[in-house]
């Protein structure tokens, strides 16, 4: 292994290490990265930059408006509505009548806005029908997972493997070609959640009581308000004595959850806020319609049910334009389209930008305030991403660790391979983000591929799913973080109902991906 290689391991190390210990936001660390191998000479600033007009990271930045657009409608509320009864029932019953839904549902929308919506509505609906909503809420985020693996739009982590693919010379993905294996995994997958919640999931959890408003002397309404804290929130790592809530928000801060357990106000002089943090508040009506929608808080609810933003015509336009998305970024890769307008490439990048600027011009979103809408950390990371895979194969260190690899396994032929992959990069997205783990596993994959003689196809998908499935930690995905602040879950809760499907999606993996995409 040469220097250069040698070189980019250790900035990796060190870029892990931050990621895991959560020193700042992903993208930026990332970003860090990118920088000092431009400025070691092993990017020049092209290779750098490639990253930040990829396709498929203006394909995800896209997304968000869309799904925002489809949020703003209310058909979502609504259709949960219909989903949970309204008569006496059975946690199994709610499951297998709700998970195979909202799967299809995060095919094709962002996972995060649909957790969002649901886990408040969820565990409202458990609470007034006296079931454990824990029994519902870690589900809630696994099957979104499961369902975000089916669709080529169905996860930003698809959308980068998908453009690093393209980069690195082959075809990419088709919009439902990731389905052959995901459909598997995720009728699997919600098999298991169902058997298994009954006794690998907690009973319950300290839930916050819901409490009539109270008025002050001037006539003003008060009640408690529930928010989970965004990395964007400006008091992140500051001391919770030292942020003022009353001054920022007009709100009083009552209680502070973390991992499953509450945290009383003459409890938290020396804590300091986390990404994550459940807080109870005391507030005023003002604050959801100031705060409701902000970017500082991944969650925030008044135990009411949301009212929809759109009318009626646009509401059910924002389905349409979904719907007409998808058909046509999936009509546009047939052979005969293809051939018939040569000039245009109809895939998703082509139809989400139409979508896109479609809705805006019909207020669907708020134009004015899209940017509020758009993950910037998680585009920066993609972008960044693509960076330190050029960084790893121009340095010679994909080569180097991939050959490491082979000698440890040349007796065992590439299902071994395929596993070790599975397992390096779901480990790489347990700690860390799922983006970045695709970011580490995509130019040694492709070592190893072209190393064995094989195609290099199977590790790609392999890479799809194995950094899509989060399941055995909160932190490794943000939907993961939303339902721990809602439904009061510890750690530990992932780990034991998540490492099994953790391994049952490792075994599905490794014996049907071969089967799809041969070597």
């Amino acid at each position: 292994m040469g220097f250069q290689a040698i070189f980019v391991l250790c900035v990796l190390a060190f870029m892990v290490i931050a990621l895991v210990r959560d020193r700042m936001r992903p993208g930026m660390i990332l970003l860090s990265a990118s920088v000092v191998f431009l400025c070691a000479g092993i990017l020049s600033p092209r290779e750098m930059l490639e990253g930040f007009s990829n396709k498929g990271m203006i394909t995800v930045a896209l997304l968000f408006l869309v799904s925002e657009g489809v949020r703003r409608s209310g058909l979502l509320e609504k259709l949960l509505r219909r989903l949970l009864p309204t008569g006496r029932t059975t946690v199994r019953r709610v499951q297998l009548r709700m998970l195979p839904v909202i799967a299809g549902i995060s095919a094709f929308l962002n996972n995060t806005p649909v957790v969002v919506i649901f886990a408040p509505m969820i565990k409202r609906w458990a609470e007034r029908m006296k079931l454990p909503p824990t029994k519902l809420l870690i589900p809630l985020t696994y099957v979104t997972t499961l369902g975000g693996i089916c669709t080529l739009i169905g996860t930003s982590t698809n959308l980068v493997v998908h453009g690093m693919v393209i980069d690195a010379g082959y075809e990419g993905f088709t919009m439902f070609e990731l389905g052959k294996i995901g459909i598997i995994i995720a009728v699997v997958g919600i098999i298991y959640i169902v058997v298994a919640s009954k006794w690998l999931l907690p009973e319950s959890r300290e839930s916050i009581a819901e409490t009539d408003g109270n008025a002050d002397a001037g006539g003003r309404a008060y009640r408690r308000v529930e928010v989970v804290l965004a990395p964007r929130f400006p008091a992140i790592n500051r001391r919770v004595r030292d942020f003022d809530f009353k001054q920022k928000y007009g709100a009083t801060l009552l209680e502070l959850k973390r991992a499953g357990s509450t945290l009383l106000m003459h409890d938290l002089r020396k804590e300091r806020f986390r990404e994550g943090d459940t807080l109870v508040l005391l507030a005023d009506d003002s604050f959801m319609k100031n705060w409701g929608d902000s970017s500082f808080f991944l969650v925030a609810t008044d135990g009411r049910e949301p009212e929809p933003t759109l009318g009626p015509k646009k509401r059910w336009t924002a389905i349409v334009l979904l719907v007409l998305m998808v058909a046509g970024a999936t009509v546009g890769e047939l052979p005969a389209v293809k051939e018939a307008v040569p000039a245009m490439q109809l895939d998703m990048f082509f139809f989400a930008c139409v979508v896109t600027v479609v809705m805006a011009w019909m207020g669907i979103f708020p134009a004015r305030k899209y940017t509020k809408f758009i993950s910037w950390d998680i585009l920066v990371t993609i972008a960044s991403a693509f960076a330190i895979s050029k960084a790893m194969q121009n340095s010679g260190m994909a080569d180097a660790v991939a050959a490491f690899t082979l000698g440890l396994s040349h007796d065992y032929g590439p299902y071994v391979l395929l596993a070790v992959v599975f397992v390096i990069t779901n480990l790489f997205t347990e700690l860390m983000t799922n983006n970045a783990a695709a970011a580490l596993a995509f130019p040694i994959s492709l070592s190893l591929a072209n190393q064995l003689g094989v195609d290099p196809t199977p590790f790609f998908v392999t890479i799809c799913v194995a950094a899509s499935a989060s399941f055995s930690t909160p932190i490794g995905y943000q939907t993961n973080l939303i339902v721990q602040g809602v439904g009061g879950y510890r750690f530990g809760d992932f780990t034991r109902m998540g490492l099994p499907l953790n391994i049952l999606t490792l075994i599905l993996t490794v014996a049907l991906v071969p089967l799809f995409w041969p070597f």
